[in-house]
């Protein structure tokens, strides 16, 4: 189904909005859109909303099991005004988001789908789950120079950190259970970055509710929401394997012509696998086998 607005979308398609969980997808440009859709209604999402711009054109093959919805994309903050009315209009409902050329793992996703995950994840009295946006390069930018490349795709299997994040309201003590997460080629190139978007946490799976609030930096206005874990034990954590940052990096004429090359000794080939990035460590399963 498409729609020609936001507006339209709100309207006419509460339907969609009455069953999740539901993946919104925000498209930026046309890189890897078709197998962003495909990859998360293969992991059991119930709808796939796909936020893009006028002149994008989804497959002949998913048109008819995602709800495309156009949006003027490029306005300042349009993805996190589009996300937020999404969330007043579906309260108690479970969302996800990512940008295309993104891919959710989560532990066992190739056995389990995610609606499996979140039924337990809300047993465990848990309302949002995060995520580390995890970096994926071509290996070969000659070949490749946008840096996308799913078959030679490439990731940091090292050199991922967190810091504890400051309180704004109590400068003596970080905020529970909330840090902050670095690494990747945000960290590797931080010189080509913003220093308010180098870290890699996202809270991407969440559950609406009245009030709550998407903000600017992947938090949430429940800082509830922005926990790692509840306080008795770790919680499930997630991965976004993306491209996101390395087609920025190779498509921006002030860091393009630095970078010749994202790989370096601490890159391993990445095998599509979510054994790999519990290996790695880049997510963790909690208390779910």
């Amino acid at each position: 189904m498409k729609y020609p607005s936001l507006n339209k979308f709100l309207a006419d398609g509460t339907g969609v909005l009455s069953k999740g969980p539901i993946a919104l997808i925000l498209v930026e440009d046309p890189v890897e859109v078709d197998t962003t859709i495909r990859h998360h209604l293969n992991i059991g999402f119930k709808a796939v909303v796909v936020l893009a711009p006028v002149g994008i054109e989804l497959p002949d093959d998913v048109t008819d099991r995602v709800h495309h919805v156009t949006l003027d994309v490029y306005r300042e903050g349009a993805f996190i005004r589009a996300i937020n009315r999404i969330i007043e209009s579906a309260p108690g409902q479970w969302f996800y988001y990512c940008y295309n050329a993104e891919y959710l793992f989560f532990p066992f996703c190739e056995t389990r789908t995610i609606g499996e995950m979140l039924t337990f994840h809300n047993e465990e009295r848990r309302d949002a789950m995060l995520t580390y946006v995890i970096d994926l390069y071509a290996k070969d930018l000659d070949q490749y120079p946008d840096a996308v490349s799913l078959e030679t795709a490439q990731l940091d299997k090292s050199g991922y950190y967190a810091l504890a994040r400051p309180d704004p309201g109590n400068n003596d003590h970080p905020r529970e259970r909330q840090l902050n997460f670095f690494g990747g080629l945000r960290w590797r190139f931080e010189e080509h970055v913003p220093k308010a978007r180098r870290k890699i946490d996202r809270i991407a799976l969440f559950k609406a509710k009245p009030g709550l609030r998407l903000r600017a930096n992947h938090t949430f206005s429940d800082e509830e929401y922005n926990t790692y874990a509840c306080p008795w034990h770790h919680n499930i954590t997630a991965a976004i394997c993306s491209f996101r940052t390395a087609k920025a990096l190779k498509s921006n004429a002030g860091s393009t012509f630095d970078i010749h090359t994202f790989t370096w000794h601490n890159s391993t080939p990445f095998n599509w696998s979510s054994q790999q990035l519990l290996d790695l460590g880049l997510m963790e399963p909690g208390q779910w086998f």
